[in-house]
């Protein structure tokens, strides 16, 4: 049997398959806020504000153990092409879920009982990744707010497009490809010490041994987003460092 041809053997943007966009960061977007961010990667722009610890309303979904950690996703109605009605959706609904999760990984409200931290995420511009975009402006937010984490996250999406294995998907890779095995999207999130994965979904189909490979792509690739992270966070402080919420030990590998 004839093995099928590989439909995709250049990217349009003309990257190498395991490039990152290009990436800005920078810390303290909000004066108002008591920490945020933005992150950018190539087309796609993430804005992250907290705000907190403060007194948890009404008062029966208080944890007298622990602060609560809440975050909200949004996209704002023209940060694509065809425009987003407001408010919330079943999209934003879950990235705001799984967001959730993967920074509650890090973050320690052990010291903050019947408190919340909110975090707001807002998209103003999208050409795919808005969610690891996110994630990654509200780890910084998050440290910039002075908020005690264990260690920082990073996050990338990784996946396949037909035959090849590429690390940021942008809109055409994630949305528009449909030929051959079509666009399989894989976002992922990486704690910066341990390496451990704090969040994984996989939308598409992938073998095994692709599969292994696209984590060690995404690794590899966290490791150039905490890089920028990082800074980010120590300029915002200049010679006095990074604030008290971003573990420094995050960028030793």
């Amino acid at each position: 049997m004839a093995v099928k041809k590989n439909l995709y053997t250049k990217r349009e943007s003309g990257r190498a398959m395991d490039e990152v966009r290009p990436m800005t960061a920078k810390v303290g977007v909000v004066p108002s806020a008591d920490g945020s961010a933005i992150f950018e990667t190539g087309k796609t722009k993430a804005i992250a504000v907290v705000r907190g610890p403060r007194t948890l309303h009404p008062q029966h979904m208080q944890n007298p153990k622990n602060g609560v950690l809440r975050v909200n996703y949004g996209m704002m109605p023209f940060s694509v092409e065809d425009r987003i009605r407001p408010g919330p959706n079943r999209r934003s609904e879950e990235i705001s879920k799984v967001t959730e999760w993967a920074l509650s990984s890090v973050v320690d409200l052990s010291e903050f009982p019947n408190t919340v931290v909110d975090v707001f995420i807002q998209i103003p511009q999208a050409d795919a990744g808005t969610r690891v975009a996110g994630i990654n402006a509200a780890a910084m937010a998050l440290a910039h707010a002075g908020i005690p984490m264990k260690e920082m996250v990073s996050a990338i999406g990784v996946g396949k497009i037909d035959k090849s294995l590429v690390v940021d998907l942008d809109k055409y890779e994630d949305s528009l490809f449909h030929d051959g095995e079509g666009s399989t999207d894989i976002p992922m999130v990486f704690t910066s010490r341990t390496k451990n994965l704090a969040l994984l979904q996989l939308d598409g189909k992938i073998s095994i041994p692709e599969f292994k490979e696209t984590i060690e792509l995404a690794k590899k690739a966290c490791e150039k987003i905490l890089v920028v992270q990082m800074e980010a966070l120590k300029n915002v402080n200049g010679e006095n460092g990074a604030p008290k919420g971003v573990p420094l030990e995050g960028n030793n590998g």
